[in-house]
């Protein structure tokens, strides 16, 4: 039996939704897929459906960006540590560039995020834990800086903590 279209377009969002590192490539191969893969069906996208492809990459960029921005993920096998979080907005924001898709709601997460590391870092490194900073101060500035996060009062804390520059 031949799958329907719905099914089909269902499955090529669930593979840009929970495309692991790389939305942005799972989008377009979605979309050449659908629309001029030789073994595809062809289709004629409206913007509707562009636009629900879309939101899915983009949901699946906000969870690769606060998935290390979490303290809770430290032990897991995913965690990367704030220099993945700032390697994928970076890859966020080029994406919205390229799309014309507007980045501010994965930005006000993504800026909560950093807010609640932050403080969590500080209060944890201040009874004695290890850091889970893994970038420069300069790293985490300049993106906390695009997030629109303060973090120079915290500079005195963290800026030992960071890679040296």
């Amino acid at each position: 039996m031949k799958p329907d279209l719905e099914e089909i377009l269902e499955n090529e969002w669930y593979l840009v939704r929970y495309s692991g590192e790389t939305p942005e490539i799972a989008l377009h191969s979605a979309l050449y897929y659908l629309t001029r893969a030789k073994d595809g069906p062809h289709l004629e996208l409206d913007a509707e459906r562009r636009q629900w492809l879309q939101a899915a990459a983009l949901t699946r960029f906000a969870e690769i960006i606060v998935r290390d921005l979490l303290h809770d993920n430290r032990h897991t096998a995913a965690y990367r540590g704030p220099a993945r979080s700032i390697v994928n907005y970076a890859r966020f924001i080029a994406f919205c560039s390229r799309q014309g898709l507007d980045a501010g709601p994965v930005r006000r997460e993504a800026a909560e995020a950093l807010r609640r590391f932050l403080s969590r870092e500080v209060e944890e490194t201040g009874r004695g834990r290890t850091s889970l900073l893994n970038c420069t101060f300069l790293q985490l500035s300049e993106f906390a800086a695009a997030l629109g996060v303060e973090v120079d009062r915290f500079r005195e804390h963290l800026a030992p903590l960071c890679i040296a520059e």
